[in-house]
């Protein structure tokens, strides 16, 4: 992939990536973050050009092709009773793989199945997993290739039953028969969230979590957690690492195998390397504390 155009955060004043964070998770329009990026436009560079250099390029996130001959792609529809009825899930698990598999959910960011995370769901599926993602969008017609048109789906579906859609699918995987039933479960953003409230509903049933930036359950709940947790944060994302200290003595008080992890100036969605948020050294280190924390529990 040919990342030679890819800017950086640094490239870019904090506070606009700040704004960037509070359009993209709802606090403003896009009429206001237009409005507010002007401040930082030049005579070379417009506000609608620093808009266009802060969205998604998904051609940067292919790190596994999906035509990989080591890997295995289908899309598979899972029932949701309680939820919005069924969901619509993108499975991938290793051509050569004999036997069982333990199981990874991927959930994605507030903007439904889009490129980015698929391919983490074939990142997985090359380190030997059989992983899905669902996507929370099916109700609404499913991820439709725009993030700002995914965003506006996003908040149709009602949100108890986005929950349940994707119990569902973690039930689902858990249970199907190429599974070994050891289950972990990692997502992003609005994913992180949802991986940490999993480990709140399925108790032991979860073996294992790595919640990327994902807001953290409510205190009195997180007794109720089995599952051993791996959190990754954001040094800037304040409004999510925030909460990271009293989840970090919750967890201690409940007995649960954890981890939090820090990563020095980076943003929230370090690890999307679509966007100039993408922070190399933080999302490589990310990752390889996910794989050994499913190396750990889901493959031991």
């Amino acid at each position: 992939m040919d990342t030679s155009n890819r800017k950086k955060a640094t490239d870019f004043p904090q506070e606009l990536l700040d704004l960037l964070d509070l359009y993209v998770h709802g606090g403003i329009g896009r009429r206001e973050f237009l409005a507010g990026a002007q401040k930082f436009a030049t005579v070379a560079v417009s506000a609608a050009a620093l808009v266009e250099m802060l969205r998604p390029n998904y051609a940067w996130a292919i790190q596994v092709p999906e035509d990989d001959k080591s890997i295995k792609t289908e899309n598979i529809t899972v029932p949701s009773p309680n939820g919005t009825g069924k969901i619509d899930c993108y499975l991938v698990r290793p051509t050569a793989a004999k036997g069982k598999l333990p199981a990874v959910l991927v959930i994605h960011e507030n903007r439904g199945l889009n490129p980015y995370i698929k391919d983490v769901a074939r990142r997985l599926a090359k380190a030997g997993y059989m992983a899905m993602a669902p996507d929370g969008l099916t109700s609404v017609g499913g991820y439709s290739g725009d993030d700002e048109n995914g965003a506006k789906l996003f908040a149709q579906v009602d949100r108890a039953k986005m929950a349940e859609d994707m119990y569902a699918a973690a039930v689902y995987l858990k249970n199907r028969p190429d599974s070994t039933g050891k289950l972990g479960a990692t997502g992003f953003c609005f994913g992180g969230g949802v991986v940490n409230n999993l480990a709140v509903r399925m108790g032991s049933d979860l073996s294992a979590g790595v919640p990327f930036y994902g807001a953290q359950p409510k205190a009195e709940d997180v007794a109720k957690i089995k599952t051993p947790i791996n959190a990754q944060y954001g040094e800037l994302d304040a409004r999510i690492t925030g909460g990271w200290p009293a989840f970090d003595a919750a967890l201690t008080a409940a007995g649960v195998p954890h981890e939090g992890h820090i990563y020095k100036n980076a943003n929230h969605g370090f690890h999307n390397d679509t966007t100039p948020r993408y922070d190399e050294a933080a999302a490589k280190e990310a990752w390889q504390h996910t794989l050994d924390w499913f190396g750990k529990y889901l493959k031991a």
